[in-house]
């Protein structure tokens, strides 16, 4: 593959809901532009991007593949990113690296819950977009009430059309160019004469199309008014200004079939003509501690500034970084300042990937993006500059882990490896993370479904680690709700010196944390075993008293107790404090504590009841309720146990279109009837 120049580059994210048919499309571009010799189809497994081994079992893209297409001297840098809303981090990533969005539409299912969140997140990118209605070739393809779709479900956007189909569903043949007037049929780049039935509505599309130009420029816009009209290249010219507009969020309308390969010659032409050259970015940056952009033009002149968006870890490759540059160069052989670890990498190889084929190169330009292999200190997220520089590119806002697995390592030989593998997986994917819970004493794997987690597993696996996993259990507390007091003698004599100590006590509740004082008098213990009775009480501490979990928001105050001259002893007064605290914790009516959510659920207006009636089931408490659009937004507290499995039950009730949002708020008090179940289920495990 040759060298690009900053200008005769393009950088598109494919984007949209699971099953619009972005890899298909991709094949198709790169079918037309002569990069493969047959179309992949996902039935066949032979897809250029699903080329992973997991994608093709489950015929379902799993982390955004690079597909770079060569059309007219210009490369047009494809990220095709996952549609499952398990991967939001591949997504946020791959809109970040490029730099303009085509949100893909299923011409039948229509705006789907993918589109909604992919467009969002190009929204809050500040990144310009273009819609694609695909599969035009489908039965009941719908051009005109998707299109209508688009303009009521975002309506502070202008949708201005570009191509218009030439008849839909199975007798789809071909796209008619509203700025040109003219007609594409089938897969050729030819263009034709536009049939005459064709010619009033591409003749007002026309018109619209022109107005928007003109109103992203003053100087169009005087000329439109002076003459009427508005040349080619002065259209395109003010299309682009116009999408980068976040006044005037215009939206450029395309159609096609992708698995027909109907109509993407003529995507790729607009591609070339209506997306800005990378030069044109701004994009948002750190000097230090201080909040900054880089403003454009960038060349390859500039300092270097480049951002590793995705890491793929291969256990016989190694370590492959895919990376953004957004201002410099970079050259194989060099070396380059991480950023954000300080390490010195060298990048021995620099290449270019279509899919999983490499293509070696010298340089890279301002603009471009490739992959560097083998970097000792590198993760997603990290920014390469040189060795000076302070600039660090701003990552994506990730959503919080939503689901949870215990996880264990299957055999003694992948103990030493878990923690590393599980490591490195979490640095490739940011929203991703494990941790060792001390109050469940589990290691914890979080991510954000169900499908999220079995991929990273099996991940692990071809890393040559064999994880097994089970239910996470809820770190629950337990704590007390009255005043107690207790007194335990501690007393043993087995021959010679015995053991003898003696501690009375009170509790009450506090508002947080574990409070210990003494207020003994008169040297009935001495100060060294008012120690010796804290050390056996906060030894009770992480066990709990009533069901095994962590103690909390209790006081303790020590006002009495007895010591022998020749028994006492250390042991001895750990255990009197021990049992004592014990004691008293069982009759100051205990309770168990649960950590409880805010919730944050989006769903078709249409489903709100059934997602009312579902979250009083799991004892939520609404806290309000929103329109959004056609949306509608419920928040609520809920239970982190009644939570643990809510993604698969909420994709369930409402057939894929709901998505939530989970945080922590608070501890508070378990339901009687709960705490019930819960402690007989901790005895029940423990026989």
């Amino acid at each position: 593959m040759k060298e690009y120049q900053t200008e005769n580059i393009r950088n598109v994210a494919l984007v949209g809901h699971q099953g619009s048919g972005k890899t298909s499309l991709v094949e198709a571009l790169l079918y037309a532009t002569g990069a493969t010799t047959r179309m992949g189809h996902i039935s066949e497994s032979n897809m250029v991007s699903d080329w992973d081994d997991e994608e093709k079992t489950r015929g379902l893209s799993l982390s955004t593949s690079l597909a770079p297409v060569e059309f007219e001297d210009v490369k047009i840098n494809v990220l095709d990113a996952p549609g499952f809303t398990d991967f939001q981090g591949e997504l946020k990533n791959a809109i970040l690296a490029a730099d303009s969005v085509i949100v893909v539409i299923d011409a039948v299912a229509g705006v789907e819950v993918g589109t909604e969140l992919a467009w969002e997140y190009a929204r809050l990118s500040e990144q310009p977009i273009i819609a694609v209605i695909n599969k035009m070739d489908r039965e009941n393809a719908d051009y005109e009430g998707v299109l209508e779709q688009l303009r009521t479900q975002f309506d502070d956007y202008k949708f201005i059309q570009i191509m218009l189909p030439i008849v839909q569903q199975a007798e789809f043949r071909g796209v008619a160019n509203a700025l040109t007037q003219k007609a594409y049929f089938g897969a050729g780049a030819d263009r034709a004469d536009l049939p005459e039935e064709y010619a009033d509505a591409l003749a007002e599309a026309h018109m619209q199309l022109m107005e928007a130009a003109a109103e992203a420029d003053d100087d169009l816009l005087e000329k439109y008014f002076e003459d009427e009209t508005l040349s080619f290249d002065e259209i395109r010219a003010g299309m682009r200004k116009a999408s980068r507009s976040p006044e005037l969020k215009t939206v450029p309308v395309f159609t096609l079939s992708g698995t027909e390969n109907i109509g993407t010659v003529p995507l790729m032409e607009a591609l070339v003509a209506y997306t800005a050259p990378p030069s044109e970015r701004r994009v948002e940056i750190r000097r230090g501690d201080e909040a900054d952009a880089l403003q454009p033009p960038h060349g390859a002149g500039d300092p270097l500034a480049a951002y590793v968006f995705k890491t793929l870890n291969d256990r016989y490759v190694g370590t492959l970084n895919y990376f953004r540059i957004f201002s410099g160069a970079i050259s194989s052989d060099g070396r380059y300042t991480n950023a954000d670890s300080g390490a010195d990498e060298r990048f021995n190889s620099l290449f270019v990937m279509r899919g999983k084929e490499q293509f070696p190169v010298k340089t890279l330009h301002a603009g471009d993006i490739g992959v560097v292999a083998k970097l000792a200190d590198t993760k997603t997220g990290d920014t390469f500059v040189e060795a000076d520089s302070d600039i660090r590119i701003v990552a994506p806002d990730f959503p919080a882990p939503l689901y949870m697995l215990a996880v264990k390592p299957r055999t003694q030989a992948d103990s030493a490896k878990m923690g590393p593998t599980l490591s490195n997986l979490c640095d490739a994917d940011p929203t991703l993370r494990w941790r060792q819970d001390g109050d469940t004493r589990q290691t914890v794997l979080e991510g954000m479904g169900q499908i999220h987690l079995e991929v990273t597993l099996k991940r692990a696996d071809a890393l040559g680690v064999g994880i097994e996993t089970d239910m996470p259990k809820v770190p629950y507390r337990e704590t007390i709700t009255s005043n107690a007091e207790s007194s335990y003698t501690h007393k043993k004599q087995t021959g010679g010196a015995g053991q003898y100590g003696r501690v009375d006590l009170k509790i009450e509740p506090t508002i947080e944390g574990f409070e210990f004082e003494s207020s003994v008098f008169g040297g009935a213990i001495s100060q060294q075993f008012v120690a010796s009775t804290e050390k056996g009480i906060r030894a009770v501490l992480p066990d709990g008293v009533i069901a095994g979990f962590p103690v909390e928001r209790v006081k303790v105050n020590v006002f009495d107790g007895k010591e022998h001259p020749v028994d006492s002893k250390d042991i001895a007064f750990q255990i009197a404090g021990r049992e004592a605290f014990r004691d008293a914790f069982r009759k100051a009516k205990p309770v168990l504590l649960e950590p409880i959510m805010d919730v944050r659920i989006t769903v078709p207006e249409s489903m709100m009841g059934d997602i009312m009636s579902d979250l009083n089931t799991r004892r939520g408490r609404v806290q309000g309720m929103d329109t959004i659009g056609i949306k509608s937004v419920v928040t609520a507290e809920v239970p982190l146990a009644e939570m643990l499995r809510y993604g698969n039950d909420l994709r369930s009730m409402t057939g894929g279109r709901g998505i939530y949002t989970m945080d922590f708020n608070r501890y508070d008090r378990v339901p009687a009837y709960v705490q019930d179940e819960i402690i007989a289920e901790v005895a029940a495990a423990a026989q």
